[in-house]
Formats: structure tokens, sequence, C-alpha cells
């Protein structure tokens, strides 16, 4: 059986049993454990299942998947959130706005605020809630069109991405899994783009509502390595603030 010829068998199983074991898979194809296991890896990074430890978990359908159904919800902890991104920022600081409702926050505070920023966003959402900032520079990334993000990603937004250099980005999270040590997002393409972002950034910031953490998404974007904090609009339970101090992420 070729590799690819498993990869869509195992995703059948997954689908149908819910998870999956790596021995049991190792033994069903007569393949080496590590050979189940870079497969699972690969199909997690495709979006087709949840890799886990010893194994995988089926992809539980997500109501937030799409920016209009999740912008209305949980409004004031957001803007809690977004209260404290202003705190970090000063004068002739570049900042990148990613994909997030929460930064939809930020920008709304931003032309308000008096102070004098580069902004650099790829969500038409934040875009529209600076129009009209006469303080503000704001420059918008293009690239393919995300149906449920309301932004851009991909190669071409990567490309004009990583043409600028940001004192602070501020990013959106699906879920995070402190014990996995994973920052996840709902797609292979957003998630290739957050990549690029956290890689031109001095200061890089996750934006997320406290009954994030704990939960997780099909993409992950990040291993948490080099983060510099993590904003929630309310204090975390000391194990998860810890586990965050020993990785060297603050807890805002």
């Amino acid at each position: 059986m070729l590799p690819e010829e498993r990869q869509n068998t195992i995703v059948q199983l997954v689908n149908e049993l819910g998870a999956v074991n790596v021995k049991e898979l190792s033994a069903r194809f007569a393949v080496t454990e590590d050979s189940i296991r870079k497969d699972l890896t690969l199909l997690q990074r495709n979006g087709r299942l949840k890799k886990t430890y010893g194994g995988a978990l089926k992809i539980e359908p997500d109501d937030d998947h799409f920016v209009s159904q999740r912008k209305r919800k949980y409004r004031p902890a957001k803007q809690k959130i977004a209260k404290k991104v202003l705190k970090l920022l000063k004068n002739g600081d570049t900042i990148f706005l990613d994909i997030s409702t929460t930064n939809i926050e930020v920008a709304k505070l931003l032309k308000t605020s008096g102070l004098s920023l580069t902004v650099v966003t790829n969500m038409i959402d934040v875009m529209l809630a600076m129009r009209g900032d006469e303080h503000n520079r704001l420059i918008f990334i293009g690239g393919t069109f995300s149906e449920g993000s309301d932004g851009f990603v991909g190669a071409l937004a990567n490309r004009e991405i990583a043409r600028y250099h940001y004192d602070k980005a501020f990013l959106g999270v699906v879920g995070l899994d402190l014990a996995a040590r994973e920052a996840t997002t709902y797609t292979p393409e957003d998630a290739t783009t957050k990549e690029t972002i956290l890689r031109h950034a001095s200061e890089r910031y996750l934006l997320l509502e406290s009954r994030k953490v704990g939960k997780d998404s099909a993409c992950i974007y990040s291993d948490l390595t080099g983060l510099t904090g993590v904003l929630t609009e309310k204090e975390l339970e000391e194990e998860n603030i810890e586990q965050l101090k020993a990785l060297g992420i603050s807890c805002l």
C-alpha cells in the first residue's frame, strides 16, 4: 500500500471510530510506529485529524469557524484584552494585527488612543475598523482570500508580510494546549501565515479568551517557543500560569 493510500485509510478509520492508536495502526498496516507517527503529523498539518500522544482524534466541527459568527460573541472579554494590548504600545511602533476578532476591538480603540503607529493587517474587519483614523498609518496585506476569516492568507500574503519588521505582533488563537505546547488555528493556510508573522516580529503576543486554554483545533502554528506573552481577559489558573512561566512567557 502506498503512503497516500494508507493515510486516506487512517482518516477513514479516525472518522468512523473517533480515535485511533499508533500501535494498532502499525500492526494493521505492517509498518513501523515511526512511519505511522509521520503519517499522523502530515495529516494533522493538512487539517484532517488531531494528533495526540499515542494516536489521533477525529476533528469535531466548530460552529465558530466563521468570523461573522465569532465577532459578536464574548465581546466584553475581547474588549478587556484589547485594552491590555494598548498598554503595550508606544508611539512609533510598527505592529501586526492578524486575523482575530479581538484585533477588531484593538483597531477600534486605536482610533481614539492618541497613539501614532504603523499598523499592518491581513484582516478586512481590522482595516474597516480603522477607516478614518488620522493618526495611525495602515498597511493592508493581500493574498488568497479566506472566506471564513474575512482576511488574506497563503503564499502571496506571506511574501508581503515578510517585507516588514514588526516591533510587536498580536495573533489570534483558536486553542492553546499548554501540555502539548501548541497554539492552533482553523486552516493550514492561516497557520503558515501566522508562522510568517511570528518570524518577523520582535515581540510576539497571543490574544485569547481564557476559555480557549485547553481547547485545540486542526492546525498548529506555534510550539510556543520564543513567545513574549499571552493576553487574556482574566487571570488564568495557577497551573496554567506556571506552565507559561516555565516557557518564559508572560501571562498578561
